[in-house]
């Protein structure tokens, strides 16, 4: 804020050559006032002028900050105004994927989408790399879960032994990993049951099956095709027999050989 001038004492009368009666009290006077009034006055006033030059230097330059600090707020709100129609865009394309019909603004709820909190239902809908912490996988409500592994390489097998129950001629599926093959008692009938080539049902390596001919079933021949089953013990190769009260389990070696061991098993 710039302050007043200092008042100045007005010059007294100038002495006169022409009146000599007056002259010396007037140059007396004038001299006292130029010492005593003039000059301390006139700094005065110069200091004045400069500590508003001052003020008025420091004035403009916070103006001229402020107006900087006003431009740049203008930038920032045109950004907030962009970042707010991309966030308004992000929201539509997401409640539009989930199939909204209307967002609320950007305060407003948006429905149908899947919250932190809470339990959701998912309906397909794709899950790419999911992290799943400690997830409860139950019986499925029908089919079997597949490509679980102990390890990341060993398929999970059952706590028990499946059964697969078959009173006709029967090739094996991948399915029956781990299960075992019951030719039952009320089928008297001879039954062939084939292995298939590593070429059309490629079993994992270590895959476990167990064949059993219950009490007066028909004879089982337990067959293979074009890759190799060894009896356990004798080594021979080829098709197996399985009489009535017969268990034999065949194991998978390699990708082409089986090793077939049990009782009643020729």
């Amino acid at each position: 804020m710039p302050t007043a001038a200092p008042t100045l004492t007005p010059a007294p009368t100038s002495p006169d050559r022409a009146d000599r009666a007056t002259f010396a009290a007037r140059a007396v006077a004038l001299d006292d006032w130029t010492k005593n009034n003039q000059v301390p006055e006139m700094q005065a006033l110069g200091a004045n002028v400069y500590a508003n030059a001052v003020g008025a230097a420091a004035d403009a330059a916070t103006a001229a900050y402020n107006a900087a600090l006003t431009d740049a707020d203008a930038v920032q709100t045109a950004a907030d105004r962009v970042q707010t129609t991309a966030d308004r865009i992000i929201v539509q394309s997401i409640a539009a994927t989930a199939g909204v019909a209307s967002v609320n603004g950007m305060t407003g709820a948006v429905t149908g989408i899947a919250t932190q909190a809470g339990t959701e239902t998912l309906t397909n809908k794709t899950l790419t790399a999911p992290t799943l912490t400690t997830p409860a996988l139950g019986t499925p409500a029908s089919g079997n879960l597949s490509s679980c592994t102990a390890d990341g390489t060993n398929v999970v097998g059952f706590l028990h032994i499946p059964q697969n129950s078959k009173s006709a001629a029967y090739t094996l599926v991948l399915s029956d990993a781990g299960k075992h093959i019951l030719h039952p008692s009320a089928d008297t009938t001879a039954r062939v049951f084939t292995i298939p080539a590593n070429s059309s049902v490629a079993f994992p390596i270590g895959t476990a099956i167990t064949f059993v001919n219950q009490n007066a079933g028909g004879v089982i021949t337990i067959s293979i095709t074009t890759d190799t089953m060894r009896l356990a013990g004798a080594g021979t190769t080829g098709s197996r027999t399985l009489a009535a009260n017969g268990v034999a389990t065949a194991v998978k070696l390699t990708s082409t050989e089986w090793i077939i061991s049990g009782t009643s098993l020729t």
